[in-house]
């Protein structure tokens, strides 16, 4: 981690150089890998409805572990500071919890209030929503009072979630397993908000979030990020096959529609068991939630995965100035790439705040998740290219040379156009999805080849080769054949075969072809590729020669950085690569 000071310092060397601008982005990020709370958090029973306190050090849940005074009850478990362990919990006591069940805690921002629903006798309905206040936060929790029937229905009202100022109060109308829905609703749960004016004034009557957040599937345990503009929820939608998953919308403002909710993905989200109830920690670096996978200790554990920003902007796994100039470049744009600030999820504009994040990563590598195999080629003996993801051994056919001093960054292999080539084990699949493949080259020849998928199961495709007589890039990666159809290798303008420095790239978006040279997008199909698949491929790959090995094939010049990705680059990210 960089020092305040050395932020600073860049932070001012930098800012007489930007124009601050207005836009609305959100900023990339990853998830980590989801740690279970472990056995003094969890029980042999079941843990569900996490929420974080603002400053990270008490957690409240919903347990039915023995000692409680109903079916469910309230607790939390505290820690001393965001470093320690969590404590043993503690149960909320008879004052909230009653003999009937009492879960969905939500905690506010300052720490006085405290909402929760329950079925308890004296409701609207058969699940109502509850507030319980203290003085401070070192005074007990008094009486629950019920949040009354412009809030609560007939119907259930459950898991609420409450805005940093207290305004706005997102809740959901049942889970979807036999509680009462409200009318005017799109499926068996759906999500709702109520507002008020300021913290005196009473909660209006709930409005739907719509058909966007709400299918006519389930959708509920609201959760609202300290900013307001990531909305975190859990739901079962058929489409992303899960039992229950994880899934957040976004909105540009906080009078901004919300956009279109993106799940959370197979790194959280468990096959086939459910995964529920998401809070954000208020810094948004921590998402806590429920989940019936293994690895637990009772039935339903609570669990953390970290969340974490993309700072390798370019990706090309080193944190430096070409991030740098990448954030630059766009400073006060509307690029979500570059709107890291504050962690993770960015705060609209790229700005101060993202550049404080970016500091702190300087002179990092980073390998990113995207990347699936690179090569540096920088070794100086032996016959082995080592990828750096430690993933994919290339193996030296021929005699081709290392260059310590020779590369375009450090080293380079020389090829003779003779025999020479790098053999691979399998990296990835055409037919699977989009990717992107980058390398230096200086040299070559019309009709060599620089990198080729060996057949396999009899459908290796030249990725990047030289058009013969011509000495333009080109790839000969396409579709199958449909009908009268017969898709053509995509060839580009420019002459790569001129003895200087070229960094050369494909990008496949499973519907165009995208060829680069030096940072610039050289051609591009000018029609989706009636969006058919590639046919499928199993082979290894062949640096330097085509997938039959013919003479003629053969690259002759230096190769440096081979790097493949999986996930399509675009144009902004390209050029930083190169520059």
């Amino acid at each position: 981690m960089k020092t305040t000071k050395m932020w600073q310092i860049v932070v001012m060397a930098v800012l007489g150089l930007l124009l601050i601008l207005s836009g609305k982005v959100r900023g990339d990020f990853v998830f980590g890998t989801p740690e279970n709370l472990g056995p003094i958090v969890n029980s042999s029973g079941s843990e569900y409805d996490p929420s974080i306190s603002s400053d990270g050090l008490e957690l409240y849940f919903q347990s039915n572990r023995p000692g409680g005074y109903g079916d469910r009850d309230l607790y939390v478990t505290t820690r001393a500071t965001t470093e320690d362990e969590w404590s043993e919990p503690v149960n909320l006591g008879p004052v909230l919890n009653s003999s009937a069940r009492d879960a969905g805690p939500e905690i506010s921002s300052d720490g006085l209030s405290l909402y929760f629903n329950s079925n308890r006798a004296g409701g609207y309905g058969n699940y109502d929503l509850y507030v319980t206040t203290r003085q401070s936060i070192f005074d007990s929790w008094g009486p629950p009072v019920n949040l009354g029937p412009n809030v609560n229905s007939s119907a259930d009202e459950i898991s609420a979630s409450i805005s940093t100022d207290g305004l706005s109060l997102f809740f959901s109308d049942g889970d979807g397993l036999g509680t009462t829905a409200r009318p005017g609703g799109y499926g068996q749960s759906d999500i709702w908000l109520t507002q008020r004016a300021s913290l005196s004034d009473p909660w209006e009557v709930p409005v739907n979030l719509g058909p966007e957040i709400n299918l006519s599937f389930a959708a509920g345990a609201p959760e609202i990020s300290a900013d307001g503009l990531s909305l975190f929820f859990s739901g079962y939608r058929p489409s992303a096959g899960g039992t229950n998953d994880l899934w957040v919308a976004m909105r540009d403002a906080l009078d901004a529609p919300w956009n279109t909710p993106v799940n959370l993905g197979t790194s959280i989200n468990s096959e086939p068991d459910a995964d529920l109830n998401p809070t954000i920690s208020p810094d948004g670096r921590m998402l806590y939630f429920a989940s019936f996978r293994s690895g637990g200790s009772g039935y339903s554990d609570l669990w953390q995965v970290s969340i974490e920003p993309v700072v390798d902007l370019n990706g090309d796994g080193m944190v430096d100035s070409k991030d740098m100039n990448l954030m630059v470049d766009n400073w006060g744009t509307n690029e979500p790439l570059c709107d890291i600030g504050p962690t993770p999820l960015g705060d609209g504009v790229v700005n101060v705040q993202d550049l404080i994040v970016l500091s702190e990563h300087l002179f990092e590598e980073i390998l990113p998740d995207d990347l699936v195999a690179y090569w540096k080629l920088d070794e100086t003996e032996g016959d082995i290219a080592y990828d750096s993801t430690g993933e994919h051994v290339g193996i030296l056919m021929g005699d081709p040379q290392w260059q310590p001093d020779g590369g375009r960054s450090a080293g380079a292999l020389e090829q003779d156009g003779i025999d020479d080539y790098i053999s691979t084990d399998f990296v990835l699949n055409p037919a699977d999805g989009s990717f992107s493949v980058f390398v230096w080259i200086k040299g070559g020849a019309p009709g060599q080849v620089i990198v080729s998928q060996a057949d396999g199961i009899g459908f290796g495709q030249t990725w990047l080769g030289i058009e013969p007589g011509s000495g333009k890039l080109m790839t000969n990666l396409v579709p199958p054949s449909v009908g009268r159809y017969i898709p053509q290798p995509l060839v580009s303008e420019s002459v790569i075969t001129d003895g200087r420095w070229h960094h050369i790239g494909l990008s496949w978006d499973r519907a165009y072809r995208s060829l680069f040279v030096d940072g610039i997008e050289v051609t591009r199909d000018t029609k989706a590729l009636n969006l058919a698949p590639l046919k499928s491929s199993d082979g290894g790959l062949y640096i330097g020669a085509d997938k039959t090995l013919e003479t003629a094939t053969f690259f002759s010049g230096l190769v440096d950085e081979f790097r493949i990705y999986d996930r399509p680059y675009n144009t902004m990210q390209i050029e930083a690569l190169v520059y």
